[in-house]
């Protein structure tokens, strides 16, 4: 019963928190509604056993995207009415792209009616092991049988992200760089010159 009144609280604060990321006018009331969803999606993953999956949410979508694009939308200067401009002038486009996704849904439920597809008997390997939770499992089968394909994965992205540092640096002519090796060596006296200005001549800077 606890169950079943949980699942209903999740969901229903799920879908509107999905309906208010639309409805809002501000972008950073948009980020946070679609925090709070990701927040109660988790819980629903939660209650179906899924807690890997509820911890990705949490972790990688809360944690991550969702405040990534907060701060993003925050340092953006955003000129609402040149938005609504855009809104009218690129309606067509969105009426096109909405048909064209709600024909997806529909072909893909027919689809779904017509039988799935036969993809081949398991054989039991990859079952989970009795009495172990799905982190434990997930976690045996990522560091045991595709321990090496997971640390190329982790390879390649910290390649990808070294490469987007390189292509995206650029060195400023204008701005003198800090030489660490010249301040210390430099001795006092050469740091500090003793000047006796004359009455009414000013400073020499």
């Amino acid at each position: 019963m606890i169950q079943a009144i949980a699942f209903y609280i999740f969901a229903t604060l799920t879908i509107a928190s999905a309906v208010f990321v639309i409805m809002a006018r501000n972008p950073v009331h948009s980020v946070l509604w679609l925090i709070l969803a990701f927040f109660n999606a988790a819980g629903l993953m939660v209650l179906t056993g899924a807690e890997f999956i509820a911890m990705l949410l949490v972790i990688v979508y809360v944690g991550a995207v969702a405040v990534l694009f907060l701060f993003v939308v925050m340092m953006l200067d955003i000129d609402f009415a040149e938005l609504r401009a855009g809104f009218i002038r690129n309606f067509p486009l969105g009426i096109l792209v909405a048909l064209v996704l709600l024909a997806e849904i529909i072909f893909g439920i027919f689809a779904k009616n017509a039988g799935a597809l036969k993809l081949g008997t398991p054989d039991g390997t990859a079952a989970t092991p009795a009495g172990a939770p799905n982190i434990e499992a997930i976690g045996a089968v990522l560091y045991g049988k595709y321990l090496f394909l997971f640390e190329a994965a982790g390879v390649i992205l910290l390649v990808a992200m070294i490469g987007a540092i390189v292509l995206t640096h650029r060195q400023r002519s204008d701005v003198r760089g800090q030489k660490i090796s010249k301040q210390i060596a430099r001795r006092p006296e050469e740091a500090t010159v003793n000047v006796k200005p004359e009455v009414g001549k000013g400073v020499q800077l």
